[in-house]
C-alpha cells in the first residue's frame, strides 16, 4: 500500500521504519535536520532489547504535491502541529484515501457521526480555527490510539522503549473493509492493530494517563515511575483521573480498567520521560490543549465539576507561555 507518514518523530519515525521494513510503499514527508537525514541516511530503529534495524534508502520529502497520492495517511505530528499542514494533505487524497490521526488527546473528529445532544459538535481546543475539520474531512478518518513509548534520538534515528498496540477503529463502530484493510497492514508491519467498536472509549483509556502524567512531568521533571510511587504526586494523578471519568461518563464512555490499574500500568513503564517532559527538555511547543484543554472544554459543556484538571491545565499553559517566550 502507498502510505505517507507526516512528521517523522518518534512515533511516525516508528510507524514508518515498522511499515517499510514490511514492504511497504511509504513516502516520509518530513522537514530540516530530519528530511536530509532520511534523505542521506535512511532510516534507523534501535529496538527496545538494543537491536537494530534499519532503512537504508527511504523516499522522504517535503513537498506534498510529489508525494502524489497515497492509500493511507498517517498524521503523526503533535495535535498543534495539525492545522500547519491542512492545506497541503488534500494535495495526498485520492477517491478512498484514509487519514489515520495518531495525536494524544480529544481528537477534531470526535463528535463526527454522533447522535443526540453532541450530535457533530465540534472540539475549539484541538481546532479553534476549523481549518482542520474543514480540510481534512471526517470521513476519511479511521480512529487509531497510539500505546508505545518512543524516543527521537536524532534526525532520523528513533529509539523504540516499549510497546506495539495501535488500536484502530471505525468512529460509527462497524468493521468496515477499510478498517479491517488498515489493521492488517499494521500487522503486517509487527504491530498489534486490534479492531475496536469503541474507539472513543479507548481515545479515553489512553487519555486518561496522558491527561495526568504528561503535565505533572513536565512540571515536575519526574519519570513515570518517580510519579506513580511518590504519594503526593500519584493522589493528585488519580484525582485528575476521577475527574476526567465523569466527564467521559456524561458523554456515555465506560472504562474497561480501573483506575488504580491504569496507574499501575504507568508505574510499569519505569524511569520513562513522556513525550512532554521530552518537549519541555527541548524547549519545544507543548501539547496541552488536547490532553488538557479539551478535557476542561468537555467538563464545561456537561457542567462537571474539574477542579485538579483545571489547576494542573492552569499551570501547564503558563510553563507553555514561559517555554515560547525563551524564559527557561
Amino acid at each position: 500500500m502507498k502510505i505517507a507518514i507526516i512528521g517523522v518523530g518518534a512515533i511516525g519515525g516508528y510507524v514508518g521504519t515498522r511499515l517499510a521494513l514490511a514492504g511497504e510503499d511509504v513516502t516520509f514527508i518530513a522537514r530540516g535536520a530530519n528530511l536530509e537525514a532520511l534523505r542521506t541516511r535512511g532510516i534507523r530503529l534501535i529496538n527496545a532489547d538494543d537491536t537494530e534495524e534499519s532503512v537504508p534508502r527511504v523516499r522522504a520529502t517535503d513537498n506534498y504535491a510529489d508525494a502524489g497520492v497515497q492509500d493511507i495517511v498517517v498524521l503523526a505530528m503533535k495535535a498543534h502541529q495539525v492545522e500547519a499542514v491542512t492545506d497541503d494533505v488534500p494535495k495526498l487524497f485520492g477517491p478512498r484515501t484514509i487519514v489515520i490521526p495518531m495525536q494524544n488527546g480529544i481528537p477534531y473528529w470526535y463528535f463526527h457521526g454522533r447522535s443526540g445532544a453532541f450530535a457533530d459538535m465540534r472540539v475549539n481546543s484541538v481546532d479553534p480555527s476549523g481549518m482542520i475539520y474543514d480540510k481534512i474531512p471526517c470521513e476519511r478518518v479511521i480512529g487509531c490510539v497510539v500505546y508505545p513509548a518512543a524516543e527521537l534520538v536524532a534526525p532520523g534515528v528513533i529509539r523504540h522503549v516499549e510497546g506495539n498496540r495501535f488500536p484502530v477503529g471505525e468512529p460509527d463502530g462497524t468493521t468496515s473493509e477499510r478498517v479491517t484493510q488498515v489493521a492488517r497492514c499494521f500487522v503486517r508491519g509487527g504491530m498489534q492493530a486490534p479492531i475496536l467498536s469503541d474507539i472513543r472509549s479507548e481515545i479515553w483509556l489512553k487519555l486518561w494517563g496522558n491527561l495526568t502524567f504528561n503535565p505533572i512531568s513536565a512540571l515536575s521533571r519526574a519519570t513515570l515511575a518517580e510519579i506513580c510511587q511518590y504519594p503526593p504526586s500519584r493522589a493528585v494523578a488519580a484525582a485528575m483521573m476521577s475527574e476526567a471519568q465523569s466527564v467521559a461518563n456524561q458523554l456515555g464512555v465506560k472504562f474497561r480498567v480501573t483506575l488504580e490499574k491504569r496507574i499501575a500500568g504507568a508505574e510499569k513503564v519505569g524511569h520513562h520521560k513522556t513525550s512532554m517532559l521530552q518537549d519541555v527538555e527541548a524547549a519545544r511547543t507543548l501539547e496541552v490543549d488536547a490532553l488538557l484543554g479539551s478535557v476542561v472544554e468537555l467538563a464545561r459543556r456537561t457542567n462537571t465539576p474539574t477542579p485538579h484538571i483545571d489547576t494542573v491545565y492552569a499551570l501547564t499553559k503558563l510553563l507553555a507561555k514561559t517555554l515560547e517566550e525563551g524564559n527557561l
